[in-house]
């Protein structure tokens, strides 16, 4: 199967999806308690002022926003909208929120990047530890930390190093964006969780690796047990965990919405959060969507370097396909 029909199908399986998200998401946002008009008004309603007014200021307003109109007619309506390219506008902000995205996703992407360092360097070590030193002392502290990564929440976590590294101690800033410092704290954060996954399958990987057949042929050649791992198990036991690679990075990203919101980065993942408490259905809407492009851009992407990294793959897909 040549690469570009490949691709063609890819995407084309791509449209239903992204159109199961659009309803899905449209539909769940209608069932967050409250009323956006009236959440707008509230955040600057005169106590003095008559509740009567206030109600037909919110009428006034969903009217305004569209948002009186038959449920299929708004879906319709986001669906063409965002079939031109265009993600809305914002309730609050009244700014249009691609643009919000395009200025805030900088540090979201910043954020990913250094959780993404900080996995990789522990998860690699841990992951070849464990495999290495199997059912010795250095696998079972692996693994118990390993445990421990995935058991503790992100939020939790977040606040000890919080009280620790900056209340306590003072060295770290508590929150916002800046210089270097302002990011050990949140990527730390976000990278020590996905880094136990990572290190438990890279660890799984190992040891299927060093079951095979070609280990014994490379044992048998002379090779030593730093050349074996290094140019043998390494390489076919990375491939699995390749094949994890866009759901990590789309959890990197995804992820980012608990962190930015305790560390105050200014990301897009904050921005999901203000827009969720606010009750601004465009943003949610537009959020979700894009974190669907993303998680469904990522795994294409892996799948193109599997396909690319081991041929197997390639053969048994054009074999099914032909």
């Amino acid at each position: 199967m040549k690469l570009a029909r490949y691709l063609c199908i890819r995407l084309a399986l791509t449209v239903p999806v992204l159109l199961g998200v659009t309803l899905l998401v449209f539909s769940l946002v209608r069932f967050i308690p409250g009323d956006p008009a009236r959440t707008m008004l509230l955040s600057m309603f005169d106590p003095g002022a008559n509740l009567s007014d206030l109600e037909k200021d919110a009428s006034v307003l969903n009217k305004s926003l569209g948002l009186d109109q038959p449920f299929w007619i708004q879906y319709g309506n986001w669906l063409v909208q965002i079939a031109g390219g265009n993600l809305g506008v914002s309730f609050r902000s009244k700014t249009p929120i691609w643009d919000e995205f395009m200025n805030r996703f900088p540090a979201t992407l910043e954020l990913s990047m250094a959780a993404l360092v900080v996995m990789v360097l522990i998860s690699v070590p841990s992951g070849l530890a464990g495999a290495v030193f199997h059912r010795k002392g250095l696998d079972h502290l692996s693994r118990f930390i390993a445990l421990i990564g995935i058991s503790v929440p992100s939020f939790f976590l977040g606040l000890v190093f919080m009280y620790t590294f900056s209340v306590k101690f003072g060295w770290l800033p508590t929150m916002g964006r800046g210089d270097f410092k302002h990011l050990i704290l949140p990527a730390l954060t976000l990278g020590i969780g996905l880094s136990s996954i990572t290190a438990r399958l890279l660890r799984t990987s190992m040891l299927q690796a060093f079951s095979q057949r070609y280990m014994l042929l490379a044992e048998a050649k002379g090779l030593s047990r730093f050349q074996m791992i290094g140019k043998h198990a390494l390489p076919n036991a990375l491939l699995p965990v390749l094949t994890s690679f866009g759901v990590v990075l789309g959890g990197l990203i995804g992820g980012s919405v608990i962190v930015e919101t305790i560390y105050a980065w200014p990301g897009i993942g904050r921005y999901a959060v203000d827009a969720i408490t606010g009750r601004d259905y465009p943003v949610i809407q537009a959020f979700v969507l894009f974190m669907a492009v993303v998680y469904i851009s990522l795994n294409l992407l892996v799948d193109l370097a599997y396909r690319w990294l081991d041929p197997r793959v390639r053969v048994e897909q054009e074999g099914q396909r032909g």
